[in-house]
């Protein structure tokens, strides 16, 4: 047994997999596969079961962690992010992944691409328009509680937009792709959430502390994904209904989820490269096609002067929008930034185990020089094409935008519906949705599953699709259990889920910094012995 010391040898006689039961054909871990399983299946039917009783249980979870909890999502994103700058700029900042002979295995512009793909998709399409315009015309808060239909509501509604969308998602992101991809590549350990505590716990990150931390992530990453599926839903449904006048009901959404998750099932069973990959690409070439119609069909001339403006408020308001102290937009605060700062954590442990599958052979200072920026630019762009065009149309009265926001999942195809070819681009948007949806859950069903498995890339497709399947079931039951209410059902289940792996996620911090230092030190004696 190796003690948990950040300059100990990284020696374990764990083997990835020892702890699995093989059963019907499956590869699982135990106790950790039947521990989530059965946790979401536990939620699944009591929500269908009781579905009042679950729907005011997830909104007094929710309330009960924004009033105790809400300073730990607040600091966390900020406190990680510095943490990222530090590692970045610091001597760690030279240590390669994979080691100092490791080669990448993708070029910056596909890496990039992947970035975007794994990260925001969904949250684009259904976020892009409405939440400009939603902080703009005060549909529901403004931040700071600034005046609405103001130069400076205009000039916050991007700032905090990109506040929300930002570097504060990817530093949260990248510090566990980090830790991941250190610990696999450069240790040798198993590619899952306990062995980033190996420094720290030493052998007994295999045991029952192990469990702890992959079932946090597993519960955390199903309603995490489930809340992103059940929102991709929800704004389909919304075009559908739009298209076709066909009323938008809960039932239309699990018939929709349910259809989507037949389709995962399928980009499963095709493999990665016939399913996740392939899907991928289409994602990218149709909203890249679609950012660029709005961008010419809608205010070309404010969109481009507005990239600039947008980006440079959101530098400067960033510090007033961190703060929680006596603020006196509370709700809004609750409702719009805890709630982002709670998705992304939830979201992380899926996001950084793609983003260590790419990154190999690049540099601690490259990888966060592009996790960190990349995907900025490709926000203030993607937003401020948007959320300037559905601005415009409301300023203008111009179409149902005019009269102002009826519900989020709409605004997209309100604004649509102002520009030509309304018909092709709603359903190409709903084309995309649904994509990107099945994509989700090819993608997180693979991480999940390669957490439950005990860090095997290589197990039995049937769990895939179990765990495809039960994402699916999650996002039906959280919608079902919400009633009308859907948007807050989300919410609530994310903002739950999330509250034990933010503490989680700040040890892993730590965790990676002792680690970092022991490869650091490791290679400066190598160096000494060559000279």
């Amino acid at each position: 047994m190796s003690e948990p010391d950040g300059d100990a040898e990284y020696t374990t006689d764990y083997e990835v997999g020892q702890d699995n039961v093989e059963w019907f054909g499956l590869d699982i871990h135990n106790p950790v596969f039947f521990l989530s399983a059965g946790l979401v299946l536990v939620f699944a039917i009591a929500s269908l079961v009781f579905p009042e009783a679950s729907g005011f249980a997830l909104q007094a979870s929710r309330t009960w962690t924004l009033e105790t909890f809400d300073w730990l999502f607040a600091l966390t994103p900020p406190l990680i992010l510095l943490f990222c700058l530090a590692l970045a700029f610091s001597p760690l900042g030279k240590i390669r992944l994979g080691g100092p002979d490791a080669k990448p295995e993708f070029n910056i512009p596909s890496w990039i691409a992947m970035l975007f793909a794994a990260g925001v998709g969904i949250g684009f399409m259904f976020y892009g328009s409405a939440e400009p315009l939603a902080y703009y015309s005060d549909w529901f808060g403004t931040p700071l509680n600034v005046e609405a239909d103001t130069q400076e509501a205009r000039k916050l509604a991007f700032s905090a937009t990109l506040f929300h969308w930002g570097v504060a998602p990817w530093g949260v992101y990248a510090v566990v792709g980090l830790a991941l991809g250190f610990f696999a590549y450069n240790k040798g350990l198993p590619l899952t959430i306990r062995s980033a505590f190996y420094p720290i716990l030493g052998d007994r990150v295999w045991g029952f502390w192990g469990h702890v931390i992959d079932t946090f992530a597993v519960i955390s990453t199903v309603f995490g994904l489930a809340t992103t599926i059940g929102i991709g839903a929800a704004q389909a449904s919304s075009g559908i209904g739009f298209l076709t006048g066909m009323q938008v009901s809960v039932g239309l959404q699990t018939l929709l989820i349910a259809a989507i998750t037949g389709l995962a099932v399928i980009s499963v069973l095709r493999g990665l490269d016939g399913g996740v990959k392939l899907l991928s690409d289409i994602n990218m070439t149709i909203a890249v096609i679609l950012m660029l119609f709005v961008l010419i069909a809608g205010p070309t001339l404010a969109i481009v002067s507005g990239l600039g403006e947008n980006f440079l408020a959101y530098l400067k308001d960033t510090p007033g929008l961190t703060n929680w102290f006596g603020r006196e937009d509370t709700a809004w605060f609750h409702d719009w930034t805890i709630f982002y700062w709670a998705w992304w954590i939830s979201w992380s442990p899926f996001v950084g185990m793609f983003i260590a599958r790419i990154s190999k052979g690049r540099t601690v200072r490259e990888y966060f020089s592009v996790v960190l920026l990349a995907p900025v630019a490709i926000c203030v762009l993607w937003f401020t094409t948007f959320g300037e065009t559905a601005i415009q149309q409301y300023e203008a009265g111009q179409g149902e935008l005019g009269d102002g926001m009826t519900t989020a999942a709409l605004t997209l195809f309100h604004m649509l519906d102002s520009l030509p070819f309304s018909i092709i681009t709603s359903c190409a948007a709903i084309f995309l949705l649904v994509v990107f949806i099945v994509t989700s859950a090819d993608s997180g069903a693979l991480v999940i599953d390669s957490i439950t498995s005990g860090g095997k890339t290589d197990s039995p497709v049937p769990q895939r699709v179990f765990w495809a399947c039960m994402l699916g079931v999650t996002a039906s039951m959280l919608l079902y259990g919400g009633g009308r209410d859907t948007l807050n059902s989300l919410q609530a289940g994310t903002i739950t889920a999330a509250l034990p792996f933010t503490s989680i996620l700040l040890a892993s911090c730590i965790s990676l910094f002792l680690g970092m230092r022991h490869e650091h030190k490791v290679m400066k004696d190598l160096k000494e012995i060559d000279a």
